[in-house]
């Protein structure tokens, strides 16, 4: 295991002393959608051009492949239940993974196809929101070659008791990672726009206020310098924890900078887990990392997450 000793600036109280940079597991040629597995003390996630699923376990420190001829998923969460919610890019879908056992949830809006769903969060209500970027049908290692069949890229808020999927949000020109405020109130969307694919587009977070089934009062968070903010997770304090193109940044609830961890590749996604829920994993290009932090993720895993 490589260790690394992080630049960590400015994060007193977040990061402990002495706390470094560990390599877990390498060999991936693009990482991305990490979740912390409770039930089976481990962290999933993708490799997404070459369209399988790798697992961590913190238990003996083995990587496995979990699954192959995924897909191509990309971003995932727990559900209340403990099963995973991920989703997928190459079947233009929201889906549940169960034991193994894949499942669809969502795949289309008005009658027509979803674009590709990048990230996904369950809301305090049970309900699931995800954001749908074209990257999956437009970037050739990521999916298959596609139309936006509905003509635009939302974030959308799918019901599991009624069925109905709608937008909730329609501003932000391609949405990639989300998450919540600790309360619920806010809801934060990352716009990476071309960013992705060339010089220039979006590459900043904006906040929403939470209104029941409804976001309003859309306002730029942070203007990320260093690359853009793909995926990232909001600590019990509502600070904001960022992948850029450097490292993972930290951003306090009223967006002022307060840190930066250094990385050597650059960051994708990142999620809290460990056994006592302080680890931040992070996926960066072709490696897992992990440091220990003074934190932990605003969601809280319910006590009957047992599946995985």
């Amino acid at each position: 295991m490589d260790a690394r000793s992080p630049e960590t600036s400015g994060l007193s109280g977040l990061i402990p002393t002495g706390a470094e940079l560990a390599v877990l597991g390498t060999g991936a040629t693009w990482s991305e959608g990490p979740v912390w597995i409770p039930a089976t003390q481990s962290v999933r996630w993708s490799d997404i051009p070459a369209d399988r699923i790798l697992e961590y376990s913190t238990i003996d420190g083995s990587l496995s492949v979990y699954a192959t001829d995924v897909e191509f998923t990309n971003g995932r969460t727990l559900d209340r239940d403990g099963s995973v919610i991920q989703c997928s890019h190459g079947r233009r879908r929201v889906e549940r993974d169960r034991g193994g056992a894949v499942t669809p949830i969502v795949d289309s809006y008005n009658g027509v196809r979803l674009n590709s769903p990048n990230d996904v969060v369950v809301a305090a209500d049970g309900s699931i929101w995800f954001s749908d970027p074209p990257y999956g049908i437009v970037v050739s290692i990521e999916g298959h070659p596609g139309e936006r069949e509905y003509g635009d890229n939302f974030v959308f808020r799918h019901d599991l008791e009624t069925g109905e999927t709608r937008p909730v949000i329609i501003d932000i020109e391609e949405p990639n990672g989300l998450a919540f405020s600790p309360d619920g109130s806010i809801l934060y969307v990352s716009d990476t726009s071309a960013a992705l694919r060339s010089v220039g587009g979006n590459h900043h977070i904006r906040a929403y206020d939470v209104d029941g089934t409804r976001c309003k009062n859309g306002r730029v968070f942070a203007v990320i310098e260093d690359g853009m903010s793909d995926g990232f997770r909001v600590d019990i304090e509502g600070n904001v924890w960022t992948s850029t193109a450097s490292g993972v940044t930290i951003y306090s609830p009223d967006g002022g900078r307060l840190g930066h961890i250094a990385v050597p590749e650059t960051v994708s996604n990142l999620c809290f887990g460990g056994p006592d829920g302080t680890t931040l994993f992070i996926t960066a290009t072709t490696s897992l990392y992990s440091i220990a932090t003074s934190t932990r993720d605003a969601t809280t895993t319910p006590a009957c997450a047992q599946e995985a």
